[in-house]
């Protein structure tokens, strides 16, 4: 089993402002965090809850929802897997969490102190470009993730879900494949499971994607972010 201090160094390892910081600082920054694994559904954190740490996720999977009047979920963001942070932009305005965030999977999150997080936005420039970049990013995310569950057909909106799973800047570690179940992608599109499985059906015949049991490759990366079934 992969230790807890491993599991953060990956996720440190893969933030790109960390190889700035001098040795005492990065050592800071390590002895600063802890984390904790959540099963398959667990909250992570709860809508409401005072903001007072920064969130990577080590290992997994996670959305961020809010619950509707009648109980329907809306994803806000596509999935955040492995190497990933959120929750900036509630830590920088100190304001309750607006979302719930949920584990897709048995994942291994990360917190960092608001402490430690503060301290950074001080010693470190190249943090405040990143903090910068991620909150420029995850706004486009949203916005667009809004528009496409309000006006894309499903097949698109899987496509969509999917594509953004793959962003450079939120992602860094993502590859052209992924581990991700159809239940898993149903719920980041919002859809049910038997409608992914042929969206994806759709997507792997015109040979955008390739499936495999619980893994998902992207053949042609342009198409599956442009995927438009009108056009079909």
């Amino acid at each position: 089993m992969v230790s807890a201090v491993n599991n953060i160094d990956y996720l440190l390892d893969s933030s790109p402002w960390m190889k700035y910081l001098k040795d005492n600082q990065a050592d800071r920054v390590r002895s600063s965090m802890h984390s904790q694994s959540y099963e398959t559904g667990a909250l992570v954190c709860h809508k409401g809850d005072p903001t007072n740490m920064w969130v990577g996720i080590c290992d997994g999977l996670v959305k961020l929802s809010v619950s509707a009047a009648d109980g329907k979920q809306v994803s806000l963001a596509t999935g955040i897997p492995k190497g990933s942070w959120f929750g900036e932009g509630s830590l920088l305005k100190r304001e309750p969490r607006k979302y719930d965030v949920i584990a897709l999977r048995k994942s291994v999150v990360a917190f960092m102190p608001d402490e430690t997080f503060f301290w950074l936005l001080d010693v470190s420039i190249q943090f405040n470009q990143f903090l910068l970049n991620q909150l420029n990013e995850r706004l486009g995310q949203f916005i667009g993730n809004m528009e496409h569950q309000r006006l894309l057909l499903p097949e698109a909106r899987v496509a969509r879900a999917l594509a953004s799973m793959f962003h450079p800047q939120l992602y860094p570690r993502a590859s052209d494949e992924i581990k991700l179940s159809q239940q898993e992608l149903g719920d980041l599109s919002g859809i049910s499971r038997q409608r992914v499985n042929k969206a994806l059906s759709v997507l792997q015949a015109l040979n955008i994607v390739d499936i495999e049991y619980g893994t998902i490759k992207v053949l042609n990366f342009e198409a599956l972010s442009n995927f438009n079934p009108d056009e079909i």
